[in-house]
């Protein structure tokens, strides 16, 4: 198998390795492979991919869409390194409000399955940072909802010793107590 499926503290996320063939050469390996995915409970449709690129001390996030175009993702961060955080606001969930982070980075080329029901963001750690993710859904600004990245009911330890730098749109998200009748 050309991928290992690791599955997270909170229900339904899960960090992927792929398997990586490294010579001289540089190095080759499968990002996506549908087949594997759904033998590991991986059914979404992946519908639009995004590149995006962020200089250090940048956080973007917490975003996420609401039905029907909710987003399931996949993440991988291609050049550099981020801290990629994804929140369950699913609230029929036994892991409500609970959050995920782990490292990705350019070297591990690890992977990390948002399913849909989550907000997701990331903290560029390295000088610069270039991710690319798949997106279950199109994105719709009709859909797009978000919470404040340090709401303190979801308590995110997002582990930086930085002030993060944050778009206009991120410095104003609601906090989740503000919406969570709407979800």
């Amino acid at each position: 198998m050309p991928f290992e499926f690791i599955k997270q503290k909170v229900k339904d996320v899960q960090l992927i390795i792929p398997r990586v063939f490294e010579d001289e050469r540089g190095f080759f390996l499968e990002s996506y492979k549908k087949s594997e995915f759904l033998e590991n409970g991986i059914k979404d449709e992946f519908n639009q991919d995004n590149h995006s690129k962020s200089t250090k001390g940048v956080l973007r996030g917490l975003h996420y869409q609401i039905a029907p175009k909710a987003q399931a993702k996949i993440i991988r961060c291609i050049r550099g390194q981020i801290l990629d955080v994804a929140v369950d606001l699913r609230k029929n969930s036994p892991t409500y409000k609970q959050w995920v982070k782990v490292l990705l980075t350019e070297e591990n080329k690890h992977m990390l399955y948002i399913p849909e029901g989550f907000a997701h963001g990331f903290a560029v750690l390295s000088d610069t940072a270039e991710i690319f993710y798949k997106a279950s859904n199109e994105y719709s600004k009709d859909h797009d909802r978000g919470i404040r990245w340090n709401d303190p009911d979801i308590n995110i330890d997002w582990d930086i010793d930085f002030s993060p730098i944050l778009s206009g749109k991120d410095k104003n998200q609601p906090f989740l107590k503000e919406i969570e009748e709407t979800l």
